[in-house]
């Protein structure tokens, strides 16, 4: 999907929303355990009643890694399910010297049909390009993160910047706003006034919206560009809405109010 395509997605649903599906087995509604299918059986439904109510789906590859080949299985009946309709991301935080990025690049985005990755800066450029080479694709470079851990390094003053702030200049530069994305923590909003300074034109995934108590409000007012320029992801709050037979019905419930509140700030 590229820059075009999901902007017209966003204008024509009215919406920003990325359902993150971080599914855990022991989470899931009892009456799903049974099943030999249960992961998939899950996602579908939350993908059907939420469909009309989101731009995108997340994948937290962490979750199906986590069951070995079945989970791998899972992930990829998944996101062939989800279709180019919707934006697909795979939150990999992948990044490593080039020739092995370019074998990540190669899994994601062409033996399983991803649309964007989210991706780790740390190593450099040459472990961030081989993502850049594909056209029509996504990369996601973490930027400021919204876990505890983001003041051991990304909050820490290199001169007269943040580190997350150098990261964010330089990193935009191997790349543009078609191609290259950055995670900002929902819950660091007072930061996004300055960082859309920076990177006036990028668009931003949002995760931290709803379970981690980020606003989604003061998000949109704060870092919404002309062309709107932002995923907001929402995990745990859409697909664990019910842990009853009504799961599916209720996370629709919840997408929709979040599409009608971003309907609103567009």
């Amino acid at each position: 999907m590229n820059r075009a395509q999901l902007i017209e997605q966003i204008k024509s649903k009215k919406s920003y929303l990325c359902v993150g599906l971080d599914t855990d087995l022991s989470k899931i509604p009892a009456h799903l355990h049974k099943r030999p299918d249960a992961i998939v059986a899950f996602n579908k439904a939350i993908i059907d009643a939420t469909r009309e109510y989101c731009i995108s789906y997340k994948i937290n590859t962490a979750f199906y890694e986590a069951m070995g080949l079945k989970g791998w299985a899972a992930m990829e009946e998944t996101v062939h399910y989800i279709g180019d309709s919707h934006l697909r991301i795979a939150d990999a935080k992948r990044g490593d010297i080039g020739n092995t990025s370019s074998q990540y690049a190669k899994a994601f985005f062409e033996e399983l049909p991803f649309d964007a990755i989210t991706v780790a800066p740390y190593m450099g450029s040459d472990s961030v390009k081989p993502f850049l080479e594909y056209s029509d694709k996504w990369t996601i470079v973490l930027g400021l993160t919204s876990n505890i851990g983001a003041k051991d390094f990304e909050l820490q003053k290199m001169d007269d910047e943040f580190l997350y702030e150098k990261v964010l200049r330089t990193v935009s530069g191997w790349g543009n706003p078609s191609n290259l994305m950055f995670v900002i923590g929902a819950t660091q909003a007072d930061a996004f006034t300055n960082i859309r300074k920076i990177l006036p034109y990028h668009f931003f995934l949002v995760p931290g919206v709803g379970a981690q108590g980020g606003s989604l409000k003061e998000i949109s007012e704060k870092a919404m560009n002309p062309d709107c320029g932002l995923i907001v992801n929402a995990s745990r709050a859409i697909i664990y809405a019910s842990e009853k037979e009504d799961y599916a019905a209720e996370a629709a419930a919840i997408a929709s109010q979040y599409q009608t509140e971003m309907a609103s700030y567009l």
